[in-house]
Parts: structure tokens; C-alpha cells; sequence
């Protein structure tokens, strides 16, 4: 393939942009894993009401993560384009639109609180589903925060800037973990402890994003004013990306949430291993999570100014640099597993069911994880937001949810059922995202 003399990102570019997100999301994480941590010395019913309520919150967290990641696709177009007024623009709009989209959302959860706990969740005891309403009580009002933080980092990342959001994060997550510390150690709090610090510093870091965006030296900022006039050609270009991605996000921790049923009918000890485990196993996937933020940066940059190759030339460079990444942090995970569970106030039922997770997801990461979730990034980025939206919605109710069923309760493997069902997802969206990058057809779409 030939390449322009000019790239877009040469590797201290890349190294500049990938380093810090894979920061800030392994900070980010630790901070869930050390949570984890500490719910579990409160108790084991307090784990896995913390655990089933943090899935609820993914999903609508993963909602605001794809809105703000539609803004960052349409401005890097624009910014590839060199149309810096528009790039401004969707900067106001998807803030703004976020932060009314969120409190709708809130104020619908608070309402719908009760019916979730007694038929979403499926068989819990009455001491989950008490943690659980209360810690769900603590952390709804966060989700405006977390909705406004999402999308001032995405804009700092569009510009190329994501040391900021790790610094924010490096803050938020100290203080989190601080806080946690003594509202569960030396006052008591338990699960109410836990929600409280995750509030508080929610709202710091929502806090300290929005007030750095108001700074009109920068490329892209928003505008000192509470007046503002959605413009709604602009916020349906914002969707044309960021709806199909959200509702791709949504449908998927819909479906997770319906396997976490079935989860609960093996009992606490697999709630319990089933949360842990997947904290854990968070920590193999990191990097390709995190370099997939930065490659919407990059693959919209190239798009936005027509050079198709350099968006090729850039997704297979980057997509080895996934699978080096994730083998090395799968290696890592596996050889600290044991002192990582000794962390843990498990039963030995719980800890022998989080070691066999983390051993099968380890696997299957090296392998399948990097197509099936990089190639999808791309597509996006060059705005073909609804090929991979149907692709990994079907994929994910006939394999993840289905046949979930069939190998958790026909075939009689329990737990671990749901989890070589998600493999099996994964095989089958690496096979079809690698044949729609090697047909092209992602290339026939542009966002501007």
C-alpha cells in the first residue's frame, strides 16, 4: 500500500494520545477492582449488590459514552476538514444535549427503581435487593456527571489532548478510593459508604472538565452562557453516529443484565465470582478499550480529509499494537491472580469459579477480542455507525443470551455457561467485522 509522505499521526503522536487513555482507563479500573475490594469486606451479599447495581449503570454509562463519542467522530471530521466553526459547534451541542438527555434518564430510573430490583434482577435475597436499593439511591444522581465528564473528555481527546482526562481521572480515582476507605473502615458505612464516594467524586470530575472547556484559547470549547439553541441539524449528525452506537451499548448490557438473571439462579457465590471475575477480566481487555478511544481520533482525522489509506494504513498498525498490548496485560493478569484473590473475603466455591473466568477470558482475549471489537471502531469513525449496531445486536441476543441458556442450564454448566456463550459472540463478530474491512463498504460512508 502506498502511503502520503505526510501522515496525519507519526508514532510519538500515537504513543502522545494511546499512553494516556490506557492510563486513565487502568486507573479507572483499579478504582472498581480496589471498590470491589472493599464491598466484599463489608460482605458478600454487599459485593454483589454493588456489582448488580454498577450493570444498570454501565448500560446508561455506555449510552453517554457513545453519544460523546458521536461528537468526537463528527468534530474530528471537521477538524480533518479544517472546518474549526463547525467543530465548535458540535462541541455546544452534544454537551448540552447530553446533560438533558442524562436527567431525563435519572429522573426515569428513580421512577422505575422498584420494578427493576423486583423483576430485572431476577432471584435475589431480601439483604441484596436492600443494598441494592440503597446504593441505586446514592450513585442516580452521578449520572449527569458521568454524562458531562464523558463528553468533555472526548472533546480534549479530539484535540488531541488526553494527558488531561488522566489527570482528571489520576484525581477523581484517589480521592474515590480515600473516601471509600473511611466511610467504610472507620465509619461503617458499608454499601452506603461506597455509593457516597462514588458521587462525590463523580461530580469532581464532571466538575473540573467543563470548567477547563469554557477556556476560549482552546480549539474546541463551549461557550460561557446558560442560553443555548439546539441546533438540531447538527445534534442529528451528532446521532447518526452516537444513536446506533448508544443503542448497540444499550441492547448489550440489556442482554448482560438478562444473563446476570440467570446468573442469580447458581446462587451468591456465583454472583459474587461472576462480579469479581469480571473486574478482574476488565483489566485484560484494557488496553484495547482504551486504544479504540484514541483510534476514533485518528480514523475520523483521516476521513474527514478523504485519505482512505491512511485510515487503513493506520487501522492495521494499530490493531497489532491491540493484540501485543492485550497479550501482555492477559499474561500480566494471570500471574498476579493469586495474590489478587487473597484480596478477596470470598467463599472458596467464589474464588475457585473467579480463577476459571479469568483463566478461559484470558484465552479467548488474546485471540478473538482485538477483531471484534477495533475493527467496529473504525467502521464508526468513518461513519458507518449501523453495520456494526446490527451486526453485534443480533450477535449478542442469539449467542450471548440464548445460547447462554442452552449451555447454563440444558447442557447443565452453570455459571460459566454465560461466559463461553460471550466467547462464542466474540468469534462470530471478529469473523464478520474482518470481512466487511476487507470488502471496503465501511468506506463508502462519511459523517459530514
Amino acid at each position: 500500500m502506498s502511503l502520503p509522505s505526510q501522515r496525519l499521526f507519526s508514532s510519538i503522536d500515537l504513543a502522545k494520545l494511546f499512553l494516556p487513555i490506557v492510563i486513565e482507563q487502568f486507573l479507572e479500573y483499579t478504582v472498581g477492582l480496589a471498590g470491589s475490594i472493599m464491598a466484599a469486606h463489608v460482605s458478600e451479599s454487599a459485593v454483589s449488590a454493588v456489582s448488580l447495581v454498577e450493570f444498570v449503570m454501565a448500560l446508561f454509562i455506555s449510552v453517554f459514552s457513545a453519544l460523546a463519542t458521536g461528537g468526537a467522530v463528527i468534530a474530528g471530521q471537521y477538524l480533518g476538514d479544517k472546518q474549526i466553526g463547525n467543530a465548535r459547534n458540535v462541541t455546544d451541542q452534544l454537551v448540552w444535549f447530553s446533560l438533558v438527555f442524562s436527567v431525563a434518564v435519572m429522573i426515569l430510573l428513580y421512577l422505575v427503581k422498584d420494578l427493576m430490583l423486583d423483576y430485572v434482577f431476577g432471584d435475589i435475597t431480601e439483604t441484596v435487593r436492600q443494598n441494592s436499593s440503597h446504593y441505586f439511591l446514592l450513585v442516580l444522581p452521578s449520572l449527569p456527571f458521568l454524562a458531562l465528564y464523558a463528553c468533555g473528555a472526548a472533546i480534549f481527546r479530539t484535540m488531541g489532548n488526553s494527558k488531561l482526562p488522566m489527570y482528571i481521572m489520576l484525581v477523581m480515582n484517589i480521592t474515590n478510593v480515600i473516601l471509600t476507605a473511611i466511610f467504610i473502615y472507620a465509619f461503617k458505612f458499608g454499601v452506603f459508604g461506597i455509593g457516597a464516594a462514588a458521587l462525590i467524586t463523580r461530580g469532581l470530575a464532571c466538575f473540573i472538565v467543563i470548567y477547563l472547556l469554557l477556556d476560549i484559547k482552546l480549539k474546541l470549547h463551549i461557550r460561557k452562557t446558560l442560553r443555548h439553541k439546539f441546533d438540531l441539524a447538527m445534534i442529528k449528525r451528532i446521532l447518526s453516529i452516537g444513536m446506533p452506537y448508544g443503542f448497540e451499548n444499550g441492547m448489550f448490557y440489556v442482554g448482560r443484565i438478562i444473563v446476570l438473571s440467570l446468573v442469580t439462579m447458581f446462587g451468591t457465590a456465583a454472583i459474587a465470582a461472576n462480579a469479581v471475575g469480571g473486574t478482574i477480566a476488565m483489566f485484560q481487555v484494557l488496553p484495547g478499550m482504551a486504544i479504540g478511544m484514541g483510534l476514533t481520533v485518528v480514523i475520523s482525522r483521516c476521513v474527514g480529509a478523504s485519505d482512505y489509506e491512511q485510515a487503513k494504513f493506520y487501522t492495521k498498525r494499530i490493531t497489532a499494537i491491540v493484540y501485543v498490548a492485550q497479550f501482555v496485560s492477559c499474561v500480566v493478569v494471570i500471574l498476579l491472580l493469586e495474590p489478587i484473590l487473597n484480596l478477596y473475603a470470598l467463599s472458596n466455591e467464589a474464588r475457585a469459579l473467579t480463577a476459571q473466568i479469568i483463566w478461559w477470558h484470558g484465552a479467548m482475549t488474546i485471540v478473538f477480542w482485538p477483531l471484534a471489537y477495533t475493527l467496529p471502531v473504525v467502521f464508526r469513525a468513518a461513519g458507518d455507525a449501523k453495520y456494526p449496531m446490527i451486526v453485534s445486536i443480533v450477535s449478542m441476543f442469539v449467542c450471548r443470551v440464548a445460547l447462554a441458556y442452552v449451555l447454563s442450564l440444558t447442557l447443565g454448566l452453570g455459571m460459566m455457561g454465560t461466559w463461553f456463550a460471550m466467547f462464542v459472540d466474540w468469534i462470530v463478530k471478529a469473523a464478520i467485522f474482518v470481512y466487511r474491512y476487507l470488502n471496503g463498504k465501511w468506506m463508502e460512508f462519511r459523517a459530514i
